[in-house]
């Protein structure tokens, strides 16, 4: 055969397979392109907030499926195809996720992969106690308010605190603030970060300073959480501190009704007579000092106001009905008081 013929016919073989590599390049090009514009371009409403959950074990058709059930994605195919394609099937990570129709799949991938998990926002006023505390804990979701309770009073775990040796239980341990916490977070640890704080806040200078007026940390912290529960409005925290101060200096009961009332089980909201009369440990109509430990948490303000009264002669006060107070230094000013500010009203 000539080679005049040969290149005819070897032209005719390669052309087919030239244009089939040709065509292939073209659609896989644009398909590349097409998945690239899916990865990178939000599939959903700019407007939707989802919080979402991996499941450990969960597999990523499960995660795919779900999110385009969730709006977040518009294919699933497409999901798992660039996914398998990077390799980031495989490295999802159990947890809750706060994702938004705003995120393009790189973004929601992304976050997914690095197990940047959405954290619960847990927020504990100050005079809260430790049923209010486990309520609001059990609210959000993050633990069960009756195991949450049996902790606060369980000896061995409060031993595990490290709290003052005559501290009865974690009431007013655990430090009002507002924690971060993700989903799974068990309740001991989420006690544990409210003890240590506590730590953190009530100082080595404060408990010092507790001591030089008599004290012991559990007794500065008893008597803080008593000016927690008194005080209306915050300036007031310091002469508040001053009236007990002065009534324990010259040993008169604080006869104080948060105290009463922390003694109740299951109050009403009523305090009667035969409750100022009944004996428990935290009845200060009955007992002389302070109750054995105290009834809410403290923030940092009453534990400072605990050690650091202001110096005045009152001995007593009365609510204004205004969120204030008026201070007597006498019974007899103080009856005039209660006459004006609550009788009268």
């Amino acid at each position: 055969m000539t080679e005049t013929h040969a290149k005819p016919r070897i032209f005719k073989i390669i052309w087919p397979i030239l244009l089939l590599v040709v065509i292939i390049v073209v659609v896989t090009g644009g398909a590349a392109i097409h998945l690239s514009r899916f990865y990178r371009t939000p599939q959903g409403d700019p407007e939707l907030t989802v919080i979402y959950t991996i499941s450990r074990g969960q597999s990523f058709n499960t995660t795919a499926r779900q999110l385009a059930q969730a709006g977040l994605c518009t294919s699933e195919t497409k999901l798992r195809f660039v996914a398998t394609l990077l390799g980031l099937d495989k490295k999802i990570k159990a947890g809750e996720y706060r994702l938004s129709g705003a995120m393009p799949p790189q973004a929601i991938l992304s976050i997914l992969t690095s197990g940047r998990v959405h954290l619960r926002k847990l927020t504990i006023p100050e005079g809260y106690t430790v049923k209010q505390i486990a309520a609001v804990v059990e609210k959000n979701g993050l633990g069960k308010a009756a195991h949450i309770t049996d902790l606060c009073f369980s000896e061995p775990f409060i031993r595990r605190m490290n709290l003052p040796d005559d501290a009865p239980s974690l009431e007013g341990y655990l430090f009002p603030e507002t924690y971060l916490f993700e989903k799974g977070t068990t309740e001991e640890a989420i006690l544990t970060a409210m003890v240590d704080r506590f730590k953190a806040v009530f100082t080595a200078t404060l408990q010092r300073d507790g001591r030089t007026l008599g004290l012991t940390p559990n007794q500065v912290v008893t008597l803080a959480s008593i000016i927690e529960k008194e005080t209306g409005a915050p300036f007031e925290r310091p002469l508040i501190s001053s009236v007990f101060h002065n009534r324990l200096k010259k040993r008169m009961r604080l006869e104080t009704d948060p105290t009463v009332i922390y003694g109740i089980k299951d109050f009403n909201g009523n305090i009667t007579r035969k409750d100022l009369r009944r004996r428990t440990p935290y009845n200060t109509y009955v007992i002389k000092g302070l109750p054995p430990g105290p009834i809410a948490s403290p923030g940092l303000a009453a534990l400072t106001a605990a050690v650091r009264p202001d110096d005045t002669p009152y001995l007593y006060f009365v609510s204004k009905k205004d969120g204030s107070h008026h201070f007597s230094r006498t019974l007899r000013e103080h009856s005039k008081a209660v006459r004006k500010y609550q009788l009268r009203r």
